[in-house]
């Protein structure tokens, strides 16, 4: 446990980073909690409340150093179900606390940056190319193969990224990826055959603990292309142990490449004919509730409160990341159909489902559900449990299949 008043910046405050500043407090922990948006809920638990966008480490810094002019001092910084590393690590290094450096936060924010230092170590990656200059565009996709993956290099929730099988759909695809990235960049990555897995990695001075394995599950593949749109996740995996040994070898040595020897590594992962292969890494806690949720209750270990830990940079024991439980868990999305909604029922049949750990809803009546081209726009997940995989997926079904949802169209 932290030492009373140990001094915590987290940056992210939204809906999915709660659960994450609530372990935190009850770590006995005084928060400063940096959101741009003033009415974030996580910020009505901040002992010190930063009004500033997540994206901006330096407006961020600048504020805590006032803050610091008043005798506050900061024993840690972390980032709560938010894909800010740079933000983070510009706070961490300009104050001297652990965390990754400058470069390796670069790295992991930028997808064409990660490729090129992964594939310098020798690390098992797709093919790539840069086509930030459509003119290339079609000399590389001929040079990678059909099917291929488009995507934005620097953009978050699968905005922009698109499955591709012939040239075209090129030009249009590459328009779409370049909108969504800040500065107009765009990457082509081989695609990848093979079954796909969430990993989470904590890292206690480049000593690896990866506690978290999930398969991936993509049954919307076909209705949702070109736009790559995940359907949840389940554990234990479904693969032998071998296997997962190679992947989280592969993992482990991706997060050594790109200089991660302090914090958490999140890993996209496949299994290919030729082993395992690293589509992406990042250095964060995930979302999803993933790290906040679907990990403690597959393993007992209190996953968030190890990153803080580490962000404070006190160190793990390989007791406290011992799995205490194996139980399986999964996590499923609400499936609607486009519309404006009238009228929703059965939510609080659905949370007291049978195995429900979790079950939130992002829409109201008058949301307009759109046919769905990101992870941003899905509109509800159930997060459940059992003894066994199969019957954990199938509550997660059941308890979504009493969300009934009235449209004040005909498609209801």
């Amino acid at each position: 446990m932290s030492k009373p008043h140990k001094h915590l910046l987290i940056i992210g405050a939204g809906i999915e980073a709660c659960e994450g500043i609530a372990i935190a407090k009850a770590m006995g922990l005084k928060l400063l909690i940096a959101d741009g948006n003033p009415t974030a809920p996580g910020l009505a638990m901040a002992d010190w409340p930063i009004i500033e966008s997540t994206y901006n480490g330096e407006g961020i810094l600048t504020q805590i150093k006032q803050l610091m002019t008043t005798g506050l001092s900061v024993d840690g910084v972390i980032a709560m179900c938010a894909d800010v590393p740079l933000s983070v690590a510009t706070v961490s290094n300009a104050l001297g606390l652990p965390g990754l450096s400058l470069e390796s936060a670069f790295w992991v924010s930028d997808k064409l940056a990660m490729k090129t230092q992964l594939q310098s170590q020798g690390i098992p990656i797709p093919r790539f190319a840069d086509v930030s200059d459509i003119s290339s565009l079609k000399q590389k996709a001929a040079e990678i193969g059909f099917p291929l993956i488009i995507k934005p290099v620097d953009s978050r929730g699968a905005r922009g990224v698109q499955l591709l099988d012939n040239e075209e759909q090129l030009e249009n695809a590459w328009n779409i990826a370049a909108n969504e990235s800040p500065t107009a960049r765009v990457m082509l990555e081989e695609f990848l055959e093979g079954p796909q897995f969430s990993t989470e990695t904590l890292i206690d001075k480049g000593q690896c603990y990866t506690l978290g394995f999930s398969d991936r599950n993509y049954e919307w593949l076909e209705r949702t292309k070109p736009f790559i749109i995940e359907n949840g996740g389940d554990a234990p995996t479904g693969i032998n142990d071998e296997i997962k040994v190679e992947v989280i070898t592969t993992v482990e040595q991706a997060a050594a490449a790109l200089n991660i020897s302090q914090g958490v590594a999140k890993g996209d992962m496949v299994y290919t004919a030729q082993g395992p292969k690293v589509i992406e890494i990042a250095g964060r806690l995930s979302g999803g509730f993933f790290s906040t949720t679907q990990i403690p209750l597959a393993t007992g270990v209190n996953f968030v409160e190890k990153a803080i830990k580490l962000a404070l940079g006190e160190p793990l024991t390989d007791t406290e990341v011992l799995p205490s439980r194996h139980q399986a868990v999964a996590i499923r999305y609400l499936d609607l159909a486009p519309g404006k909604i009238k009228e929703i029922h059965g939510e609080a049949e659905a949370k007291s489902s049978k195995g429900v750990e979790m079950l939130k809803l992002f829409i109201t009546p008058g949301s307009i559900i759109q046919p769905l081209a990101n992870h941003t726009q899905r509109a509800g997940f159930a997060i459940t449990y059992a003894d066994d995989k199969q019957t954990a997926i199938d509550r997660a079904y059941d308890a979504l299949s009493k969300i009934q949802v009235v449209y004040e169209t005909s498609n209801s």
